[in-house]
């Protein structure tokens, strides 16, 4: 019994984040009550608090469900035994690919940076935003350093910094602008040659 009860409240927390990207995608987040969402979900908003503080705890738990998969995907990267560069391009695709094919990442991704405003309460969100950007832009230097040394040249510690945060606008800023317009262009294929363009003006290319 104790197990079912558990996966139980498992399941109740999931729907009421289901319904959480719902609301939030349909109406924006400030105008999204904890009703709102407890409505939506067929719940109490004594459900709503039995598993978050607030709007901002169930804002930051909906979006973890998604960005800690990507995190990893990135953060493991040189874990394949494939070439750094290989491995961070093979890291970067995936996350285009989740963006176009997976609903909830392309409806996660959508809230946070269409209907969301970093006030009040919803301010300690943007440090969380701060910290996933500071993780990501860390194994992409690293990745890109590795991946210098291993074709016979070298990044400075200010090279590799600018080259990092450079590629992360560059699929931040596809992904974005795809999103306002899905029908304006292929994400992936576009994303795939402009990692490319990108790669090569650095002076290095993947294996393949």
């Amino acid at each position: 019994m104790p197990r079912r009860t558990k996966e139980e409240a498992q399941a109740t927390r999931h729907a009421l984040l289901d319904a959480a990207e719902r609301v939030f995608q349909r109406q924006g987040v400030s105008a999204t009550s904890l009703a709102d969402i407890a409505a939506e979900a067929g719940a109490s908003r004594g459900a709503i608090y039995w598993h978050f503080q607030d709007k901002a705890d169930l804002f930051k738990a909906m979006l973890e469900r998604v960005s800690l998969p990507l995190e990893n995907v990135l953060h493991d990267a040189a874990a394949q035994g494939l070439d750094p560069l290989d491995a961070l391009r093979q890291a970067l695709m995936h996350v285009l690919h989740r963006a176009v094919n997976d609903p909830r990442t392309r409806r996660v991704f959508e809230v946070a940076t269409q209907k969301v405003e970093y006030v009040g309460s919803l301010g300690a969100v943007r440090e969380r935003h701060l910290a996933v950007r500071e993780s990501c832009l860390g194994d992409i230097r690293r990745l890109l350093a590795e991946a210098a040394r291993a074709r016979g040249t070298d990044l400075s510690p200010q090279a590799a910094d600018a080259s990092a945060r450079g590629l992360h606008a560059l699929m931040d800023g596809l992904i974005q602008n795809w999103m306002l317009d899905t029908a304006a262009f292929d994400l992936e294929a576009c994303g795939r040659r402009a990692l490319d363009a990108y790669l090569a003006g650095l002076g290095v290319s993947p294996s393949a």
